[in-house]
């Protein structure tokens, strides 16, 4: 079972964090932080949405979260090592941006905020766990199907995923190649387990665990 994610955090707390930060936009695709840098600086996101992803030499990337507002990156620097993902702009965003002094000193004051990171941290090690165990158990289909399912929604009596995804992204999802995907969409589309409408996947039956 995918773990539940952390709540964001509440605006009232977002207010308090904007309050002592500088607040920076950027542009849709810009990348906000590279991988490897090491740079000290939390990202509290107040508008817009961003993914975090790593990357190979060849230039092979995996993606490895997707934030929206109220949701924050960059806390992993606080062991003082460099970034472990690039973060990338999927829209325009505006963030809040904390170095380590000022976050040291906001963890102190707010202590709701040091509660949720606390929280928030603990789920991360959940979700590379997962992962961890999904790429070492499964094969690249169980791990699609997977996918799918976790982010399918109930919406007017269908099955659906109301995120965009391109077969790209799913690729860079569960670590393989695009042609990969593209040979399982096909397969789930001929058994009738999925179809596209428009832009949004419908699951129309559960795919089987295994195939």
């Amino acid at each position: 079972m995918k773990p539940a994610p952390v709540e964001a955090l509440p605006d009232a707390l977002l207010g308090q964090i904007a309050k002592r930060a500088s607040v920076r936009s950027f542009p849709k695709h810009a990348v906000i932080v590279m991988e490897g840098d090491d740079t000290d600086t939390l990202y509290v996101l107040l508008a817009g949405r961003v993914r975090a992803y790593v990357s190979a030499a060849d230039g092979r990337e995996l993606e490895v979260n997707r934030m929206g507002l109220g949701e924050y990156f960059g806390e992993v620097t606080l062991d003082g090592g460099p970034r472990s993902a690039s973060v990338a702009a999927l829209e325009d965003c505006r963030c809040a941006v904390v170095h380590r002094a000022e976050l040291n000193q906001l963890l102190s004051e707010i202590p709701q905020f040091a509660q949720h990171m606390i929280r928030k941290l603990a789920h991360r090690v959940r979700v590379v766990t997962e992962s961890m165990r999904d790429l070492a158990l499964m094969d690249v289909y169980g791990r699609v199907a997977r996918l799918l399912l976790d982010l399918a929604e109930a919406v007017d009596g269908k099955l659906l995923i109301p995120e965009k995804l391109t077969q790209k992204d799913i690729a860079q999802r569960v670590g393989c190649s695009r042609e990969m995907i593209s040979r399982i969409f096909s397969d789930l589309s001929e058994g009738g387990y999925v179809r596209r409408e428009g832009s949004t996947i419908v699951i129309s039956k559960k795919p089987p665990a295994r195939w």
